[in-house]
């Protein structure tokens, strides 16, 4: 592959990946369209329709035989599964927040997951922090101290977001080039989908469900919940393997910016000002950790020149 070809494959990832952002960031407000359909309706929709976007995919691209040599690897199955979990966890969780009006503190969650992976490749693949590292990781401490002190009230779905996702995004890196973004969504959906049914069920006898109840329009947009899940995944899988880690690093604060947006000023929910200070000291710890990583991955590319 030549220089101007393969600046040309770096420069299309960027552009998938900033799609797919765009598309994560406008997330909340498709789901706030879909009431009075509940947050565990939903999520149990989104998994069975997701298997089935996902499956027409694999049709539609004849991939199956990618799929069945995964469920022939039971360390890839047992992935899959765990990430399966994980996914669940982040959708259920960010779907009760964007129902219930905490859709601030949803982007609150994916500002905070770049800080969430850094501590992960300490505790769990035992790395070495830099110096701005650890000072990203103790400015993140000190805003979820100020917003718990000062606002009154613990940001639990901003911390299980991060959480999940980022130990999700941990799965995915042990899982590696192994899996392909089309059946790696099939499996997760496919273990996820006896839990679908049984959220199903629950919410028949309790709530009762109401796809295809409330209007046509509205049953619309739910059998969209399949295609909303999967495209940005998808267009996240082509920029990852075209795009420089910078760039894909860079563009992740697209979704949570734009969530801001959604939340402040189109939804209009609080933000007094110990959430301003709690949110200004997560987007500083940010800043240094960009900064630090932008010049790491220079010198690195220095080292690299010298060398050659």
């Amino acid at each position: 592959m030549t220089s101007r070809s393969s600046d040309a494959e770096r420069a299309r990832g960027g552009v998938y990946a900033f799609i797919a952002y765009l598309l994560w960031g406008f997330l909340p407000l498709y789901f706030l369209t879909l009431p009075p359909t509940g947050p565990w309706e939903v999520v149990a929709w989104r998994i069975l329709l997701s298997l089935v976007f996902c499956a027409l995919l694999l049709t539609v691209t004849r991939t199956w035989s990618k799929l069945w040599a995964i469920l022939r690897n039971r360390r890839l199955v047992l992935w899959t599964m765990a990430a399966g979990l994980l996914i669940y966890v982040n959708w259920q969780v960010f779907l009760v927040g964007t129902l219930t009006g905490h859709v601030i503190e949803g982007s609150l969650g994916y500002f905070i997951n770049p800080i969430v992976t850094v501590l992960l490749g300490v505790l769990v693949l035992k790395e070495r922090l830099r110096v701005a590292q650890w000072a990203a990781i103790g400015i993140s401490a000190i805003a979820v101290l100020v917003i718990v002190i000062g606002y009154g009230a613990f940001p639990w779905i901003a911390l299980t977001l991060a959480a999940s996702f980022g130990t999700y995004g941990l799965v995915k890196k042990q899982i590696g080039p192994s899996v392909d973004a089309i059946s790696g969504l099939t499996l997760e959906s496919l273990w996820l989908a006896p839990v679908a049914v049984v959220q199903l069920i629950v919410v028949g006898a309790t709530t009762g469900i109401t796809m295809g109840q409330v209007s046509a329009a509205h049953t619309a947009l739910l059998l969209l919940a399949g295609a909303v899940t999967a495209t940005p995944l998808l267009f996240f899988a082509a920029g990852a393997r075209r795009a420089t880690l910078t760039v894909i690093g860079l563009l992740q604060f697209v979704a949570p910016i734009l969530q801001f947006i959604t939340g402040a000023w189109i939804m209009g929910e609080p933000m007094p000002w110990e959430r301003w200070i709690g949110f200004g000291l997560v987007w500083l710890a940010l800043v240094v950790l960009m900064v630090d990583s932008v010049r790491h991955a220079r010198r690195a590319r220095a080292a690299v020149g010298s060398v050659a």
